[in-house]
């Protein structure tokens, strides 16, 4: 059947709220105006308010209200108006449910789901545009994930929402729109399987979110010219599945790695270190970086094309390698 990635996210909490009583949403404008992206529609009709519920303004609040009631036997799912405005519930994330269950001797689980729309290209200029991805990433106690298509958002929501400890949920709001077909049978998807999205042997591109399109975008051009490129997505950045490449890179014994977070401090960096100091002798050529200017994201469409990573700029990196 045909499902945007909109669609995929909410049948995936659609799906977890009907097989289980203690799931509910929380966040700003989620119940009867379906959330600022839509991605909640009709849930509250289905449910009512008492598991999908409005909140005040307040990040803080949502997260907070959110760690308290995972912790005490229920499994929230809270959304974020924008992933920017974490930064106002950092604290209840970072010092409090990453770390309860370790604190308290793993005598507690922490369901919790922080679903959080992050990316550019939309023009929503910088408090509104960011991908924060490294900030939980660097976190231990997190679980982190960020699909790259309908079908992988669909079953690794239902994952993340079974999972007894917290998880943060990116969505690349340029994707929402994006359909595609997604197969009848309905299932859960491991946390910390990669996907290879597209075979090749001479060079491998590990993206992450919308860069995995543009990569993929930039193998069918480069095949043109004799250069194969294989594509993979990790799906989960933290469980992070090394395996998979790893694998790849044996192969190929070329590495680019494309997000479309600042390219200075970013988990591209994570990744391209973890590959030079475990793979050092499968390499044929320095690992290359790619990803978006040092700079706050502009609001001018020509200005934020610029800093935002390109199909272009993957072509340009895997061509120094040869």
């Amino acid at each position: 059947m045909k499902m945007t990635f909109l669609e995929a996210i909410k049948t995936g909490m659609d799906h977890e709220m009907k097989k289980n009583e203690n799931v509910y949403i929380l966040g700003e404008d989620v119940g009867p105006f379906g959330g600022c992206f839509g991605v909640t529609a009709g849930l509250f009709d289905k449910y009512g308010d008492k598991r999908v519920r409005d909140t005040p303004i307040s990040e803080g609040a949502i997260v907070g209200c959110a760690v308290g009631s995972a912790a005490t036997g229920l499994r929230p799912i809270a959304e974020l108006m924008f992933g920017d405005f974490v930064t106002v519930a950092m604290d209840m994330i970072v010092n409090q449910a990453a770390k309860m269950r370790y604190m308290f001797g793993g005598k507690i689980n922490l369901p919790l789901v922080i679903r959080m729309p992050i990316g550019a290209g939309v023009q929503a200029s910088a408090q509104h545009s960011q991908s924060i991805e490294a900030w939980f990433t660097h976190v231990p106690g997190l679980k982190v994930v960020y699909p790259s298509t309908p079908e992988d958002a669909l079953g690794l929501m239902m994952s993340s929402i079974e999972d007894d400890n917290p998880v943060i949920f990116f969505e690349h709001k340029l994707l929402y729109g994006m359909s595609t077909e997604v197969g009848d049978d309905i299932k859960p998807i491991p946390l910390g399987v990669a996907k290879v999205q597209r075979e090749g042997t001479d060079v491998t591109v590990i993206a992450t979110g919308k860069m995995v399109h543009n990569a993929i975008e930039a193998s069918e051009k480069l095949a043109k010219e004799g250069i194969s490129v294989e594509v993979i997505d990790p799906r989960t950045l933290y469980p992070l599945d090394k395996n998979t490449i790893f694998s790849s890179i044996e192969k190929t014994h070329k590495v680019l790695v494309i997000t479309e977070e600042h390219k200075r401090g970013g988990y591209g960096g994570e990744i391209s270190a973890m590959i030079s100091e475990e793979c050092f002798d499968d390499l044929d050529a320095p690992v290359v970086r790619v990803g978006a200017l040092n700079v706050p994201m502009p609001y001018a469409p020509t200005l934020e094309n610029v800093v935002i990573p390109n199909t272009q700029d993957i072509i340009n990196g895997i061509k120094r390698m040869f």
